[in-house]
């Protein structure tokens, strides 16, 4: 699979060095049959007719049995292995949904994973009421520490109890992420436009919304550093944040504080700009929701006027002139006019912003950007014997996150760049017929996680929007076994 000169180049409405695909001699890892890898059925922790629909369809187009084996395990992956699915004390559906080998719920992990269910809402009563518990269990876990990032099933305790921080019974981790407020509005939203259904948006709707106004206006810190601080006795440097635990000094400017990436990896600059960006249509969102369901005017103003302001503070604050790129998006800054250029492969990310609909993909500053990312002037940019992408401080160097891969996939107006991604995705996966957190450049047989319900479902994510999009001939002249 050795790596060869750059071949061709390809971009969508960009210069003709917008991204440059390197030639790899794509040899998957052998594999005697292609023998699912899912759960026996009575194994499942959750099953949905309509998703097992959606598995036949899609692997019956698909003419390479190599992906159509890799699809059907890592489409359901969610539902088989980290769904549990009940009632709460109200009658109402709740769901908790662990990340995969950790027990625990990530508001942003638990959000990515069930979102490429919602479109099949309306086709399964069961899978809809699976997806309004996990929505429901969400908002209650943002009105019980807002600042938490992942949860116990319930007031446990647990290992992080330790940490320096205002920890609850109910937290697994306490680091302050944008993100993790953004991604239960995002898939709230998405399912009350595909299923009409707004009896989610009730009472504790509306307490997690002043909580998430409350600590996003909190860490503006405008007039303060406010009351957030985390530190941690470790021997890794992003698990743990300098000056007692509130980080490195930041000038107000209308920008958000995040103390923590995506990637659960400190910040160095505090403000995150792909999470400052989810942060505004995030707040747009919920603003639409509590002016149409909740009559709510008035929190909705709010919610508007604080996405008013962070837009306008990313436009003066965000974009640096590279001398290579041009205009294009820091990953972090700090108000001072320091910027961070990187990026990581965990979402948002500045390569995602176009998929969460962040910004525009035909924006010209973004297109800078992702040519950017995509090239050995990101740090976090790794290319190697069996493939390329961006990974992050979290693995380390040299390790590709198959997220990023995929996300390049879902940018991409390019068949031959989503092709190219495709593939390296399938000679990757060390042949377990799954996607893992991260692998090694040079040894894909090297690698973090096998067990990552978000990359698998991700990937399940990716499949079905390149046939909705009309290239499943690009998936078909794949011919990769």
């Amino acid at each position: 699979m050795a790596a060869a000169a750059i071949l061709t180049s390809c971009g969508q409405n960009a210069p003709k060095e917008a991204v440059q695909l390197t030639h790899y001699d794509f040899k998957p890892f052998p594999v005697e049959e292609f023998v699912s890898q899912r759960p026996a059925p009575e194994e499942r922790k959750f099953s949905s007719e309509a998703v097992e629909k959606k598995i036949v369809e899609v692997t019956s187009k698909l003419t390479n049995p190599r992906l159509a084996w890799m699809f059907a395990n890592c489409f359901p992956n969610t539902l088989d292995t980290t769904v549990n699915f009940g009632e709460d004390e109200n009658g109402n559906p709740d769901t908790f949904v662990i990340t995969g080998d950790i027990f625990a719920m990530w508001l942003r992990d638990s959000g990515a994973q069930v979102w490429p269910y919602v479109q099949l809402a309306n086709e399964d009563d069961h899978l809809r009421a699976m997806i309004e518990g996990t929505i429901r269990r969400q908002f209650k876990c943002i009105t019980i520490d807002p600042y938490a990032n992942a949860f116990n099933f319930g007031p446990t305790g647990g290992y992080w109890q330790s940490d320096f921080t205002r920890m609850n019974l109910n937290d697994h981790e306490r680091k302050w992420e944008i993100d993790s407020q953004c991604y239960p509005i995002r898939l709230a939203y998405e399912y009350w436009k595909k299923t009409g259904d707004d009896t989610i948006f009730d009472g504790v709707w509306v307490e997690a919304v002043d909580s998430t106004l409350t600590v996003l206006r909190e860490q503006q810190r405008k007039e303060n550093r406010g009351s957030y601080r985390f530190m941690r006795e470790t021997h890794a440097q992003y698990d743990t944040k300098s000056n007692s635990g509130y980080g490195n000094p930041v000038k107000p400017c209308g920008l958000i504080v995040s103390s923590f990436r995506p990637s659960d990896d400190a910040t160095v600059m505090d403000y995150l700009i792909p999470s400052n960006f989810f942060a505004v249509t995030s707040l747009r969102k919920a603003a639409e929701i509590l002016e149409t369901v909740n009559k709510d005017a008035e929190r909705a103003a709010s919610c508007r006027a604080l996405a008013d302001e962070v837009e306008a503070a990313l436009k003066e604050n965000a974009i640096v002139k590279h001398p290579k790129y041009g205009d294009i998006y820091a990953f972090e800054c700090d108000g001072f006019g320091n910027h961070l250029m990187m990026d990581d492969a965990n979402v948002p990310s500045l390569l995602a912003m176009s998929y969460l609909g962040d910004v525009p993909a035909d924006d010209p500053i973004y297109q800078n950007t992702r040519r950017f990312v995509l090239s050995e002037d990101n740090p976090y940019f790794f290319r190697g014997e069996v493939g390329e992408g961006v990974g992050g401080p979290h693995v380390g160097v040299n390790y590709v996150w198959p997220m990023s891969i995929m996300m390049r996939a879902f940018t991409s107006d390019c068949d031959e760049e989503i092709k190219f991604c495709i593939e390296m995705l399938m000679c990757t996966d060390a042949g377990t017929g799954f996607m893992h957190e991260s692998f090694h450049k040079d040894n894909a047989a090297d690698y973090t996680r096998d067990w990552f319900a978000w990359q698998n479902t991700l990937f399940g994510e990716l499949i079905i929007k390149i046939i909705d999009d009309g290239r499943l001939d690009v998936l078909n002249s794949i011919t990769i076994q």
